[in-house]
């Protein structure tokens, strides 16, 4: 057996041993994300219309790569499977809510924040089907929150650092700073629908944030640190991926 084929076996079975053990989890399931029935039907409908051109486009570079490059379903799975475990860790925070690692930092890095939208928004309706995290109702918030603004923040964040060279210091600050965007976006979120009586929406949101902040600052950094370590296993493993998407030698 080649190294190329044992390299693709080994990403096959991760990502689908990940999925597996949440899946049959016996963890009784904690509402996560922003839950069903927490917005009304009117901003649950806008943040929908706001989230659904980004899909589009998701879908048509989604489509793209597959079909130029097949060779990278692989690693497509295991941006998606990395996402689905880490989005899954639930820590109970503010109501209607829990803090929870997102995983989008390593699928934006290897396809970009486009290809991240489709599979965070796909993670996200599994979640909410087969975990009872987060909602129908409420996905298109909370996919605007984790699966977009996230993963451009992070691949901001990512293009600026690799100039330096500095490669895995940008992998860092790019999951960590995708992290905690999709946390002030989802506290913003809440504190429109929950103002405070007295200031308002900022009131609500510093509120909101400062709460997120107890759980989610070390959940960032922690974050960071794993999916440094994940893209260190990735440049042993999946050589030949990274080749073809031009992300070896510090190239961004």
């Amino acid at each position: 057996m080649n190294t190329r084929l044992k390299n693709r076996i080994c990403l096959g079975l991760i990502a689908g041993l990940s999925c597996f053990m949440i899946i049959f989890s016996p963890t009784p399931a904690y509402a996560m994300h922003i839950a069903e029935g927490f917005l009304p039907v009117t901003w649950a409908v806008f943040w929908w219309v706001v989230t659904i051109p980004f899909l589009v486009l998701g879908f048509k570079s989604l489509s793209r790569i597959t079909k130029d490059n097949p060779e990278l379903k692989l690693l497509l799975a295991l941006s998606g499977a990395f996402g689905f475990v880490l989005s899954a860790l639930k820590i109970p925070s503010v109501t209607g809510s829990c803090s929870h690692p997102t995983g989008t930092g390593l699928g934006t890095i290897l396809f970009g924040p486009s290809v991240m939208a489709v599979l965070g928004s796909l993670v996200l309706l599994f979640q909410s089907v087969l975990l009872a995290h987060g909602g129908l109702t409420t996905l298109g918030a909370n996919a605007f929150s984790m699966a977009i603004v996230g993963p451009w923040v992070a691949f901001v964040v990512y293009r600026l650092i690799i100039l330096s060279g500095k490669e895995k210091l940008a992998i860092f600050c790019g999951a960590s700073l995708g992290n905690l965007a999709t946390y002030v976006v989802t506290s913003m979120q809440l504190a429109i629908v929950f103002p405070a009586v007295e200031g308002g929406v900022m009131a609500s949101f510093i509120k909101f944030a400062s709460i997120f902040a107890i759980t989610q600052i070390p959940l960032a950094i922690s974050e960071g640190f794993l999916t440094v370590l994940v893209w260190n296993w990735l440049q042993s493993y999946a050589i030949n991926e990274l080749q073809t998407l031009k992300l070896l030698n510090n190239q961004p």
